[in-house]
């Protein structure tokens, strides 16, 4: 900014203070003595060019779909082809969740997530001891080929734009499953636009559907990265890196990226050890990023997680390939910010957290129901979720201007300093040895605990309002209907699974499990054998005690 233009719009601002700002804070002063963000970023009370006047605009914001791609990942984004509508879902049964899958796609949706029960998410068949009431309760029991078979009958595979799960442990295996049903219907897997999370690491100190020590699970994730670049399934996304779960236990925006961030780096590590070619699997990379209420401070932190992504690719790894620069974001809407009191309020929630990741530049959306603070959604609560994405997507004219928030003093200062915090922390976990260690020791765990008891000390102090629970409450009014998951269902998959080892070759059962531990003995790719496992009708309970007998079980990591 030119030095006479600068003094001239400090000189009318500091007029603007002393003649019209301060009389009036005389008369009725401020809400607050401070303002800050929830990531503690201080709020200005206004913002002008001169927050912004020593950015170099083609440094630092730049156009969309060139480097850095603040401003988006792609040139025209919404202007093409609108963010993929998706929703997380599943229940009970495979017939169950294919039922919900089908409705979704009817509505108009163009992708959807595979919500797994706990049993599947920690690898355990249903007649497990530990798996006793859990079955089909939030998601969908998944533990062999036939279950999978079930779950996307009559699905056109080669027309959904994407199908997701979020992935953990069972991420390699999952994937598995995929490929294994795809050559039963004599479907190539390069058809199916598959995304697994396949980020276990946040596992250990976020959610805590760990199962293998950290790294093992780190090196079985990538195990799935190496093959889809040996498969040539370049629709497929191998890694997701996930900040919506780190979000979900406490984090704020900042933390979310970085502790994501940093896990990314121990993926793209370990890929470069093994002589990856980074620029090819990085095409492919997303991140799993919360959609919080605050919107100010969201719409900056999609725009720096594309900013700070493409500059750690390209200084850190050597990447020149623009689409792998890129980051692709799949926004989720925060979960953990619906309240049970006054469901209805939910919808707003929601509205105003889609708003902000259209804002952002987000690339596929998940929407939550307003019924979720009491149970998994109902078939009404989830069309209605979707609706509110298809709304803001084709009704409020958002998706017609490229970064539409971009420009604005106050998104582009606070684009910024996100961006400056995520490198600090960055730079710290770097210090500590990484992620892999950042796990072990309990660091990340920390973190997170002191950030969630910052915010809970906020809302009962009433410095932070939640609406219908701390401020403008009444009588509790639960949602006229709540879903429950059928408990015959457990019965119904355990005598499934009972009847599937009947009728199975014994003696392909055992070989085919002995290729999966002999392999993971010597390190090698996992995925391989595991593929020939499901196809040998062993169930995921069976592969993973296999695996946990070579990798060993993870155990809690005591932090307090």
């Amino acid at each position: 900014m030119d030095l006479e233009i600068r003094h001239g719009l400090t000189e009318a601002k500091a007029a603007w203070e002393r003649e019209n700002l301060l009389p009036s804070l005389e008369q009725v002063p401020e809400r607050k003595a401070e303002f800050r963000s929830p990531s503690r970023i201080p709020i200005h009370r206004i913002y002008t060019p001169l927050d912004v006047s020593d950015k170099d605009y083609e440094e630092q914001v730049g156009f969309p779909g060139d480097f850095p791609y603040t401003r988006g990942a792609y040139p025209a984004m919404y202007r093409q082809n609108l963010w993929i509508t998706g929703q997380y879902a599943g229940y009970g049964s495979g017939e169950d969740a294919n039922q919900r899958y089908r409705h979704l796609l009817e509505q108009g949706g163009t992708g959807f997530s595979v919500a797994l029960d706990l049993p599947s998410q920690m690898l355990l068949d249903p007649d497990d001891p530990l798996a006793a009431g859990e079955v089909g309760k939030v998601g969908v029991s998944l533990s062999s080929l036939q279950d999978m078979e079930r779950l996307f009958d009559g699905i056109p595979l080669r027309q959904v734009r994407q199908i997701r799960t979020p992935g953990a442990a069972n991420g390699p295996l999952f994937a598995a499953m995929v490929i294994a049903m795809a050559r039963r219907q004599e479907v190539d897997p390069r058809e199916i636009k598959l995304f697994v999370g396949n980020e276990s690491l946040k596992e250990h100190f976020a959610r805590g559907t760990y199962v293998f020590p950290p790294g093992p699970s780190l090196r079985h994730s990538v195990d799935l990265i190496e093959y889809c670049i040996r498969e040539g399934l370049d629709t497929w996304t191998p890694l997701c890196l996930n900040g919506y779960t780190i979000r979900d236990a406490g984090a704020d925006a900042v933390q979310e990226l970085a502790f994501a961030f940093s896990c990314g780096v121990a993926y793209f590590d370990e890929a470069v050890r093994r002589g990856l070619d980074i620029n090819r699997f990085a095409r492919n990379v997303w991140i799993h990023s919360a959609a919080d209420i605050y919107v100010l401070e969201e719409v900056a932190k999609f725009r720096a997680a594309r900013r700070f992504w493409a500059r750690l690719l390209r200084e850190r790894y050597g990447v020149t390939d623009p689409e792998a620069l890129a980051l692709k974001i799949f926004a989720f809407t925060l979960g953990s910010r619906l309240t049970a009191q006054q469901p209805l309020n939910n919808l707003a929630r929601v509205a105003i957290m889609t708003v902000g990741a259209a804002l952002g530049g987000a690339n596929t959306m998940h929407t939550s129901s307003f019924d979720e603070a009491h149970s998994i959604p109902t078939q009404e609560a989830a069309t209605l979720a979707l609706r509110i994405q298809q709304i803001v997507a084709n009704e409020s004219g958002l998706g017609d201007v490229v970064d539409p928030a971009g420009g604005s003093w106050a998104v582009e200062t606070l684009t910024t300093e996100v961006e400056r915090r995520v490198a600090d922390i960055m730079q710290k976990i770097e210090a500590r040895g990484g992620a892999v260690a950042c796990v072990e020791s309990g660091w990340y765990h920390r973190q997170l605990s002191d950030t969630e008891q910052r915010r809970q000390r906020s809302i009962e102090s009433g410095e932070q309002v939640v609406v219908g629970v701390t401020k403008y409450a009444s009588d509790p009014t639960p949602p006229a209907k709540v879903f429950r998951a059928d408990p015959a269902v457990e019965r119904k998959v355990v005598e499934r699974l009972h009847d599937l080892k009947a009728r199975r070759d014994p003696q392909r059962v055992g070989e085919a499990l002995g290729r999966v531990e002999a392999t993971a003995r010597k390190g090698g790719n996992t995925v391989y054998p595991l593929v020939d496992a499901l196809e040998a009708d062993c169930t995921v309970g069976e592969i993973s005690e296999v695996l946990r007998s070579v990798w060993g079980t993870q155990r809690q990591v005591a932090v307090f």
